[in-house]
């Protein structure tokens, strides 16, 4: 991962030139046909099985089924064409080729928690060397939003276990984290950014690196303030939208959303069956048969009253009096 980026080069996927990778026969009659099919001209390369021309990047698949890609379109073609096919060492491979940062030591941060009413919100930091992180593309370590649960903690085991591997989480219980978010000026994206601060500072110390990625949640650099204000140095965080793609960040998300599932479910069996997840109608009716059963106040022990759905089902079970919460201001936490 660079030390120091300032300018985005838009055309910056466009400077790979060549890309080599190994095929078996079927993949490779796969590519002839999705190429052919396309009216991409035929030329001749001794030793080649195929040799196929298209705009911007030419195909040549030699008899010993190693298939060379170049020419300015070369990643466009390799994610639409070969990625599907390529698994195993080969997809560690292209993910080097395409990705060569992804591989370098670093740290990626993540959160899960956040738009969802019941439970806290967990952050957690993730550090890796480069055998960590191939041990982590192996196991099949992806972006959690797309990992069922149960999955989900399969995955958290590995990535606590794997050699190589630290990772670190940071939340507040429910008394607590209400406490916090009741408090003047309160805003949740600082909480998180203290959040994030504690989880990355406590990871550094048993594994550090110089550099890490942040799952962007605020266009303020909070988490990078956070860490002046506690004298972290020599250590670049660097954030972006959808980082998860990042293996690390994605190990992130992982530890994060499963340390989440864990508190969720002992919350679950407190109220005797599964919270919903998210601000639905379902998590209405749940935050009344709370109130119902337990009273109004122990409302705060599952969810995030500071969210306008606190207010709403406290005030339409007539119990502002019990539970005075304050009327939520018509704007968006930013």
């Amino acid at each position: 991962m660079p030390k120091k980026k300032t300018n985005v080069d838009p055309d910056a996927s466009k400077k790979l030139s060549t890309y080599t990778v190994k095929l078996d026969d079927a993949q490779m009659d796969k590519l002839e046909a999705w190429c052919a099919g396309r009216g991409w001209a035929g030329f001749e390369v001794p030793y080649a099985k195929f040799a196929l021309k298209g705009t911007d990047v030419n195909v040549t698949a030699y008899t010993s089924r190693k298939v060379v890609i170049a020419g300015k379109g070369t990643e466009e073609f390799v994610s639409m064409t070969l990625e599907p096919e390529i698994t195993g060492e080969a997809k560690l491979g292209y993910d080097e080729v395409l990705h060569p940062e992804w591989f370098e030591p670093h740290a990626g941060l993540d959160e899960s928690g956040k738009g969802d009413f019941w439970g806290p919100v967990v952050a957690a930091t993730v550090v890796a060397s480069k055998t960590g992180i191939e041990a982590l593309i192996r196991a099949g370590v992806k972006d959690s939003k797309k990992i069922a649960d149960s999955q989900i903690m399969k995955l958290d085991q590995i990535v606590r276990t794997t050699k190589g591997v630290t990772s670190e989480v940071c939340f507040c219980g429910m008394d607590k984290y209400n406490e916090l978010m009741a408090r003047p000026r309160a805003n949740l994206n600082k909480l998180l950014a203290w959040q994030h601060g504690i989880a990355l500072i406590k990871a550094l110390q048993k594994q550090p690196v110089a550099v890490g990625l942040l799952d962007q949640f605020s266009k303020t650099p909070l988490v990078q303030n956070e860490l002046a204000r506690k004298g972290i140095k020599d250590f670049q965080l660097d954030m972006r939208t959808k980082a998860e793609s990042d293996p690390v960040v994605a190990a992130a998300s992982i530890v994060a959303r499963a340390e989440y599932v864990r508190i969720m479910r002992k919350l679950s069996d407190e109220f005797g069956k599964p919270l919903q997840k998210g601000a639905s109608a379902m998590v209405k009716e749940q935050a009344h048969e709370i109130m119902e059963k337990f009273g109004a106040r122990a409302l705060g022990r599952f969810a995030k009253l500071h969210f306008r759905t606190a207010y709403e089902v406290v005030k339409d079970a007539g119990k502002l009096n019990e539970l005075p919460l304050p009327e939520p201001k018509d704007r968006l936490e930013r």
